[in-house]
């Protein structure tokens, strides 16, 4: 099948750029909604289509693609995240999907290292201070936060992500800790002069600041439980722009409450919205999902997934399959 004739679904608004390449190449369908379909409306979308270009949000299970047609043949994914498509099951139907990685590690690195920062220094405690109007000037004992050079930064997931956060942290003087299935490459280990722990209840209670970066898959469902959180020390920090799944977010809530953890900066959480405990709490700094959304990065998702697009109508093997069985530690987040 040629490009032109090959039809393409678009599930969410896309930069404008992206939808008028979309739309110059393929047989597109363009949507203006920023919310997700319905599920009964991305059936039917996916029905009429040769490929669904979706994003986050889009709920693709086996009863999605039970109901897809055989004529759907690639989910090309905006986003590195898949853990809301059924790969088996897509694949079961002879159905590729595909990811945009490699795009999005240096901007959401960036935004988990101003949560790193933001969190013991009271940046936003500060901001909202002076907003306020409770600032009356300077002094001696006023709005202490803690030092972030000399902390041990613990990164569940040292992927592309996390080695990019790694790498930003040390300019900053954090010594490194990490937690992974395996070592990472001893050049990489030893440039970051970083230190590998096998044991991640061992790591958490070492470590003064946590930044959460691994993917969401059934393993690592409240990989951070209410028992590993006890783990930590009383003035440790939890920073997520992962998954909010991979935290009990319940359980950290109470226990930022009752001062047994310091505080947490957030990008993500368990339902798209924060625990209320956590939107009230002073040290608790929440982000609206935003680790990656820079208009760089999201061009060049769009471009990702043209890419893998053009492939597929080529008759070739998309350079981005997601396949089962692949590590997908370093894998990166969003």
């Amino acid at each position: 099948m040629s490009a032109a004739a090959l039809k393409v679904a678009v599930t969410r608004k896309l930069p404008q750029q992206v939808e008028q390449r979309l739309a110059d190449l393929f047989d597109t369908q363009l949507h203006t909604s920023l919310a997700p379909l319905s599920p009964s409306a991305l059936t039917k979308l996916a029905q009429n289509t040769d490929v669904l270009a979706a994003t986050l949000g889009d709920q693709l299970d086996a009863a999605f693609f039970d109901t897809a047609g055989d004529q759907l043949k690639l989910i090309a994914n905006f986003g590195a995240g898949v853990d809301h498509i059924d790969i088996a099951a897509a694949n079961a139907r002879g159905i590729t999907v595909t990811n945009t990685p490699s795009v999005l590690a240096e901007d959401a690195a960036d935004m988990a290292m101003a949560l790193i920062l933001a969190v013991p220094r009271r940046l936003v405690e500060g901001v909202r201070a002076l907003e306020d109007g409770n600032f009356h000037g300077w002094s001696p004992t006023w709005m202490l936060g803690r030092r972030v050079r000399g902390k041990k930064l613990g990164i569940i997931g040292l992927g592309r992500v996390g080695e990019a956060i790694a790498r930003r942290a040390k300019a900053f003087g954090l010594s490194i800790h990490y937690h992974n299935r395996k070592p990472i490459n001893p050049h990489i280990e030893e440039e970051l002069q970083a230190n590998y722990w096998d044991s991640l209840d061992q790591m958490l209670a070492h470590v003064d600041i946590v930044s959460i970066n691994c993917p969401h898959t059934p393993a690592t469902f409240h990989l951070l439980s209410q028992r590993r959180l006890e783990l930590l020390q009383p003035h440790a920090y939890v920073v997520n722009i992962s998954r909010g799944e991979i935290v009990d977010e319940a359980a950290l809530a109470d226990l930022i409450e009752a001062g047994r953890i310091a505080g947490a900066g957030l990008d993500v959480y368990e339902r798209e919205t924060p625990n209320e405990k956590l939107v009230n709490a002073a040290n608790v700094v929440l982000l609206p999902h935003m680790a990656s959304a820079t208009v760089e990065s999201r061009i060049e998702m769009g471009e990702r997934v043209i890419i893998n697009i053009k492939m597929f109508a080529d008759g070739h093997k998309p350079p981005d399959r997601v396949i089962l069985g692949l590590d997908r530690n370093r894998a990166p987040n969003a």
